[in-house]
């Protein structure tokens, strides 16, 4: 009677598990037709006009503009230390008969809104009166986690992304471009860390919204800026510590084979004279 009633117990807490169970599937909201599984925002299709209204931008992500020929057009993304940024730019010249040669200029400027130099790259480039299309690209310096006052090394934060035209025949002002910007970014490893931080990544004047608030964000705006995948590391992790313990391991093994190595097993090797 005591084994009856225990199987009794057992099936009708299981029966009661599962009940709970089947409520929690149908209680669970299921997800938005409007929400995207990868969980990134779309590639932004505009630009800014200035450094406060920079559109973001995410690495790896396409974004594209369509603008008149003279006008500034500005993005922003998030770089860590210890990361190498390239940006790539793309303009789609009109189709219609130009009037000359125009000269179009990628440049990129750090937190602090200072021009930083490209190591690698053809940041201005001519396109001849027939062209189609004209191809810009900047390598910047590995981004450092701290530096001196009076240097310009490139730090951690916001970099802005500005892309013109200038040099070109007046008469080709106002005309129909469309431009493609992309930026990716390579870590270098610890070759390239320093031994201090800075206090805060330099991100003038962003805000901590979620990138579905930047989407809502009304025109003419500052830009939400977001972080790096992680957060701001600013030197924080690097492989140099992993090397930097396998060197002292070896250094220590080196040295407890060395001893062996030079002190024996502590016998003389030859017995003296009359002993």
């Amino acid at each position: 009677m005591r084994t009856l009633r225990t199987l009794t117990t057992a099936v009708l807490a299981g029966a009661a598990l599962f009940g709970t169970a089947g409520t929690v599937v149908a209680d669970s909201p299921s997800p938005s037709p409007s929400t995207r599984t990868d969980g990134e925002a779309p590639a932004p299709t505009e630009a800014g006009t200035s450094f406060r209204t920079a559109t973001a931008i995410i690495p790896d992500q396409r974004a594209t503009a369509d603008a008149s020929t003279g006008d500034y057009l500005y993005w922003v993304l998030p770089v860590d230390a210890g990361q190498r940024a390239t940006v790539k730019a793309k303009v789609t010249l009109p189709q219609s008969a130009r009037h000359g040669t125009a000269t179009w200029q990628l440049d990129v400027y750090d937190g602090l809104r200072r021009r930083q130099a490209c190591q690698y790259g053809a940041r201005t480039r001519a396109a001849a009166r027939d062209a189609g299309s004209v191809e810009l690209s900047c390598t910047l310096r590995t981004v450092r986690a701290w530096s001196e006052p009076w240097a310009n090394d490139p730090l951690p934060g916001s970099y802005y992304v500005r892309l013109t035209v200038v040099d070109l025949p007046k008469d080709d002002l106002g005309l129909p471009v469309h431009a493609e910007v992309n930026a990716t970014l390579a870590d270098q490893g610890g070759a390239h860390d320093v031994d201090g931080t800075l206090a805060a990544p330099l991100v003038p004047g962003a805000s901590t919204a979620a990138p579905e608030a930047q989407e809502s964000a009304a025109p003419g705006k500052p830009a939400a800026l977001g972080e790096p995948d992680g957060g701001w590391s600013s030197g924080g992790w690097s492989d140099r510590w992993i090397w930097t313990a396998a060197g002292g391991v070896l250094a220590a093994l080196g040295g407890i084979a060395g001893y062996r190595f030079t002190a024996g097993s502590g016998r003389p090797s030859r017995v003296p004279p009359g002993a």
